[in-house]
């Protein structure tokens, strides 16, 4: 069987040779290159122009976007035939190729992003290792983090103050540089999609700053929705613990930084998810005012074969009832959750609606195709192009979070001394 043939329905007059090559897997990539760079500019907003009152959340969209980091490729080593030959883009670099400067590109931004945690968790490593060496009866989870922290430092013992402000210097410098490095990082998938001549709907030079401007907007509402999560599930924890000692914070305190926090991001959402929407719309305006020779067959696809996915879905759902959302008075933490996770919903109906329904119509422009993406897998290319393929690499993200987050502590971070 070709590769794409078990899930690609023919309509009318399509070439034998045509079929949807790109599925899941490939609108996976782009959501989660997404999801990085969004996180790591949600971050640099404290780290680079001070927002003091993003603080907390700045910290946890950082280790969170570390965690993002190695999945984000992990969907084209899924969808590759040869993926044993991926590190061939590494080890040849060659600086006209849009996939291979993607591998320059994700290896400059892990390297910025990974220096910037250590010098913001320098200070915790030096205080917590000396700590623990201090101390008389370790349990042997507290000699393994006593041994990696010592490891981490590197030999940077000194948490002077001098020392400290040199650190803080270095961050605000590593995320300032970050910042267009993860915006070139997802930018170059819209690239690739706009520099596809062949096909009439992705090709558009305002492509990568569509890709860009939703990255924005699906990171800080990723890091909203996981934010309060975990808040949610410290608060329960904090309850627990509260009764028998009363010192801790308590439930209601938290409760009231988590709304802060939320307040705050959320007025960052809006803003990105106006300029997202604007652009997408200013897109779909000229394509139809300039009206090409490729303009029929997507008017087709656009008002006809794709219209609930893209009008309905993407724009309705996904955009228009969380602007409102957002908008109304009062924001609450559960009205911000609903919001969240529709324009979560609302970015990947976005890039499905460019990578799939760019698919969708033959290059004969007389027929159509369509993919109906495998369920229950029956083989290991139907599980890979399917729907347990997408879980798996959407789910692995939040397991390295949370084993990042026993390193990189991402609340009550103490000050060293």
């Amino acid at each position: 069987m070709l590769h794409g043939e078990a899930w690609t329905v023919k309509e009318l007059f399509v070439y034998p040779n045509e079929y949807i090559y790109w599925t899941i897997q490939i609108v996976m990539y782009p959501f989660l290159t997404g999801l990085v760079a969004g996180a790591f500019v949600l971050s640099s907003l404290y780290h680079v122009f001070g927002v003091t009152k993003l603080k907390e959340i700045a910290r946890f969209s950082l280790v969170f976007s570390f965690a993002l980091l190695p999945c984000a490729p992990m969907p084209l080593l899924l969808h590759l035939q040869q993926p044993q030959r991926n590190l061939n883009v590494l080890m040849t670099p060659h600086f006209t190729s849009a996939i291979a400067a993607f591998g320059i590109v994700f290896l400059t931004y892990g390297m910025i992003v990974a220096s910037e945690l250590w010098f913001v968790y320098r200070g915790y490593f030096v205080t917590t290792a000396r700590e623990l060496r201090l101390k008389p009866n370790r349990t042997l989870s507290e000699t393994f983090l006593m041994g990696l922290y010592s490891i981490l430092v590197m030999g940077a013992w000194d948490v002077s103050h001098h020392a400290l402000e040199q650190d803080e210097r270095a961050v605000k410098i590593l995320a300032a540089v970050g910042i267009p490095v993860a915006c070139f990082l997802h930018g170059y998938a819209g690239f690739i999609f706009g520099s596809v001549k062949a096909n009439a709907l992705w090709m558009t030079p305002l492509m990568p700053v569509i890709f860009i401007c939703s990255a924005v907007v699906s990171g800080i509402a990723l890091c909203i929705l996981t934010y309060v999560i975990t808040m949610e599930l410290r608060k329960l924890i904090i309850a627990w613990r509260w009764k028998e000692n009363p010192s801790l914070p308590s439930p209601g305190e938290l409760g009231g930084v988590e709304t802060q926090v939320v307040t705050m991001t959320s007025r960052y959402l809006i803003m990105f998810l106006i300029l997202a929407i604007t652009l997408e719309l200013l897109d779909l305006i000229f394509r139809g005012y300039t009206a090409v020779k490729s303009w029929d067959i997507l008017r087709s696809v656009i008002y006809g074969k794709d219209f609930t996915s893209i009008f309905i879905l993407q724009y309705g759902l996904g955009n228009l009832v969380p602007f409102i959302l957002f908008l109304m008075p009062g924001l609450t933490v559960r009205r911000a959750v609903v919001g969240t996770v529709l324009v979560l919903f609302g970015v990947f109906m976005m890039r499905w609606n460019v990578v799939i329904g760019g698919q969708a119509f033959s290059a004969s422009f007389a027929g159509f195709m369509h993919y109906h993406m495998p369920i229950w897998p029956h083989d290991m290319e139907t599980f890979k192009e399917g729907l347990f393929g997408a879980l798996m690499v959407g789910s692995i993200p939040f397991a390295l979070f949370w084993l990042l987050s026993r390193i990189f502590p991402i609340f009550d971070l103490k000050e060293p001394h």
